[in-house]
């Protein structure tokens, strides 16, 4: 008997020493693992040393229970997290953070019951730690909000999800019809799982719209944007030229840090990626970008020294040398939670997401306007577009309060995120305005100057397609002055009044080109006469406006024919006819020597433009409107080149009237290039 109980005896500490060994050994690794930021894995070892630690030893499992907690909590599994904190906590962890971050977990888990008790409890040991009291608030407020929901209307969208996180959208394009967002969806680049989640690293898929503006599949994005690495939140300047994203490499002998990079457009593709050197701190991550909407400023993510506590937005000014020192956004934005996920409205009011502020649990998202006087005002946007779970990532379809985001919510095992669609129902009045050439294309070049009498003073840069559409507000009178280089202004102006609904305003900006003679729409003789008829009138004041707006312009004022008739009749004719148009102008207050009427008669055929051409398929872009040309014709098609023919056009002569030659010559170059000569010949 004696023998079979030292036989057993030995067995049992052979045991026991390979287990402690095992036990030791998995500690270990699961210490490398998260120092290497690798947290799923660190999680896998911190479990399997916790199972092999007896019950007995409750210092060591409540040390291991506390490192998986935190793993569990890094890699957003909120389920396993609150298990392994309430295992820290029934095994005395001498930290009392275990209990905040129990009631943490809880919170994002909607037991606000437990949650309340986690937090209470720890406030009994620091009764000054602002996220316990903000959690304590979130137990109360919570309930309220999921009760009361506000007006937003929210809705999973199945054709961007997959069986794996999808997360951070992204539109752009001028009609916000292009997307590009996040996904470890098993398409992403690459075999192998990432030590940080246990799936596929992240890339980023690209969606678009087809004609009938619904959207397609989504897609990898097929260059260096991504690669073996995480890359995740992105954006793209203002111009569209830019695009910052988060890039989080892995080196097996460094910890993982997230780091911005930049990539431009080159034709219809990015080019390769750049860092970018935000600040000479390699010790801190940085994540996150934002681009402000008037292109300035990169907002940013980042646990570098001299914020709030855990992750806190900052700034850097974005220059032509590279990023011009950083500043913390600071209170009331940033806590000694984490705030993340900035992003912006066209109208400069900046969207995060924060586990700081009272909220919903996890992640939630808060609106901040910055008041000239009172600084940033934050706003929580409660129930439904918050939860209990993480919600974050918002981007907004144009002007309009509308767009996606992406939540965690309803998968709180595994904590994968969703994207949503979302909409608050809001009475807006807009104006859309498009900025062309007179008789031609689109100017993207061209802006908008706009003025209040509310104090409104903006300029506004146009989309690719020469449009424009700001927000107005009611009650106010607006001047929206359109320019461009090489081209005459056009002033419009609106006055909004109060509305119960959205109202859409559109306004055109046919601006008139300076070394280009102008058609002028609509104006109308009396047959085989240069009597102008009643008809003409809206056209002529039309003028009389333009040449108000531009008081330093002289122009000529050009009559053509058809072919028919006599030459020298044809002439005579043209000439009484745009004799006839200035004498209107000058009855109208346009002094006489700012204009020059001139008669061409038959001479100078229309040259048909690309806009001319499109609209009148028989004929070709170039194409001259001539006598032999137009006898080749048929019968209707030959009316048509006639009437083209007949027309009155005007042709900027100077720009510089009125000016002494002092102003001349400062204008130097530019007034030189602008200014046609007296013998230019029509242009194509």
């Amino acid at each position: 008997m004696r023998k079979i109980d030292y036989i057993v005896l030995s067995v049992l500490m052979v045991v026991s020493f390979f287990s402690c060994s095992n036990e030791n050994i998995s500690f270990k690794k699961g210490e490398q693992f998260y120092a290497m930021g690798e947290y799923y894995k660190a999680a896998q070892q911190y479990k399997k040393s916790y199972q092999r630690i007896p019950t007995k030893e409750k210092d060591k499992r409540a040390d291991r229970a506390f490192r998986m907690g935190l793993c569990y909590k890094r890699i957003n599994n909120p389920q396993k997290a609150m298990q392994a904190f309430q295992n820290a906590v029934r095994y005395h962890y001498p930290d009392s953070s275990a209990l905040l971050y129990l009631g943490q977990q809880q919170l994002k888990l909607a037991n606000y019951k437990g949650a309340q008790e986690s937090f209470a409890a720890y406030l009994d040991l620091d009764e000054t730690n602002q996220l316990a009291i903000a959690g304590m608030r979130s137990c109360e407020l919570a309930p309220q909000w999921k009760a009361n929901p506000n007006l937003y209307q929210v809705k999973k969208e199945a054709l961007f999800n997959s069986s794996r996180s999808d997360y951070s959208p992204m539109l752009f394009g001028d009609d916000s019809d292009q997307m590009l967002f996040t996904s470890t969806r098993k398409d992403a680049t690459g075999d192998d799982l990432s030590g940080i989640s246990g799936v596929k690293s992240a890339d980023m898929f690209y969606a678009r719209k087809d004609e009938n503006k619904k959207w397609k599949q989504p897609e990898v994005i097929e260059s260096e944007i991504n690669s073996e690495y995480d890359e995740g939140v992105s954006c793209i300047s203002p111009d569209g030229k830019t695009l910052y994203f988060t890039r989080c490499s892995s080196d097996p002998s460094y910890p993982r840090y997230a780091e911005i990079y930049r990539s431009t457009r080159s034709d219809a593709a990015w080019g390769k990626p750049a860092k970018c050197e935000i600040s000479k701190d390699t010790l801190s991550s940085y994540a996150h970008p934002a681009v402000s909407p008037d292109g300035e400023w990169l907002y940013f993510v980042s646990d570098m020294p001299g914020g709030q506590g855990g992750y806190d937005i900052w700034r850097t000014r974005i220059t032509k040398e590279g990023f011009g020192g950083v500043e913390n956004l600071g209170r009331p934005i940033n806590t000694p939670g984490n705030e993340m996920f900035p992003s912006f409205r066209p109208n400069g009011d900046l969207y995060f997401s924060s586990d700081g502020h009272p909220g919903m649990g996890g992640l939630d998202i808060f609106k901040a306007v910055n008041d000239s006087l009172k600084g940033w005002i934050v706003e929580n946007q409660q129930y439904p577009l918050n939860s209990s779970s993480d919600d974050f990532g918002m981007t907004f379809e144009g002007i309009y309060n509308r767009g996606y985001f992406c939540s965690s919510r309803g998968d709180a095992n595994r904590g994968w995120e969703n994207i949503y669609s979302f909409e608050l129902p809001e009475i807006v009045q807009t104006v859309t305005g498009w900025l062309y050439e007179k008789d031609g294309y689109e100017l993207p070049e061209a802006l908008v100057y706009v003025v209040g009498n509310d104090g409104t003073n903006e300029k506004l840069s146009v989309r690719g397609d020469g449009s424009f559409t700001m927000v107005l507000k009611p009650n106010v009178e607006y001047v929206f002055l359109g320019t461009c280089k090489g081209y005459l202004n056009i002033k419009q102006e609106i006055k909004t009044e109060p509305s119960e609904e959205s109202e859409a305003y559109v306004m055109q900006f046919p601006l008139p080109p300076i070394n280009v003679p102008v058609l002028i729409n609509n104006i109308f003789y009396e047959f085989d006469k240069a009597t102008l008829s009643e008809a003409s009138t809206t056209a002529l004041d039309s003028l009389v406006i333009m040449m108000n707006e531009n008081p330093s312009i002289t122009i000529e004022l050009a009559a053509h024919c058809d072919y028919k008739g006599e030459d020298t009749y044809n002439q005579r004719l043209s000439q009484r006819r745009a004799e006839s148009v200035v004498n209107y102008l000058i009855d109208h207050g346009i002094k006489s020597d700012r204009l020059s009427p001139v008669g061409y008669g038959e001479s100078r055929p229309k040259v048909v433009r690309r806009r001319l051409a499109e609209t009148h398929k028989f004929l070709n872009e170039g194409d001259t409107l001539t006598e032999a040309f137009i006898l080749k014709l048929k019968d209707d098609e030959q009316e048509i080149c006639n009437a083209i023919n007949r027309r009155t056009e005007f042709k900027v002569l100077r720009t510089t009237y009125g000016t002494t030659l002092k102003e001349v010559e400062s204008q130097g170059a530019r007034a030189e290039s602008q200014e046609p000569k007296e013998d230019d010949e029509e242009p194509d």
